[in-house]
């Protein structure tokens, strides 16, 4: 069964609750979403420590029930 896109925002709000989290569904079947994530958190932080931040927020569902996630991580103002 596909993710909804709120349930991944939500996941991620749960984990990093200062994230401002953009999701689209990339081809309208509930596998394959894009997303960007800022967070203050994620300052000072590599790009791929910001990556896995987001996705240990998943917790395990990517490759999973989530199939693919485009992801962009940043920090506000940056």
């Amino acid at each position: 069964m596909p993710m909804d896109a709120h349930d991944i925002e939500s996941m991620i709000k749960a984990a990093i609750p200062d994230a401002e989290v953009t999701i689209r569904d990339l081809a309208g079947d509930g596998d394959h979403y894009a997303a960007t994530v800022i967070s203050e958190s994620f300052r000072g932080k590599s790009r791929v420590q910001q990556h896995q931040i987001v996705y240990q927020s998943l917790k395990g569902q990517m490759g999973g029930v989530l199939h693919a996630l485009a992801l962009q991580t940043g920090v506000p103002g940056g």
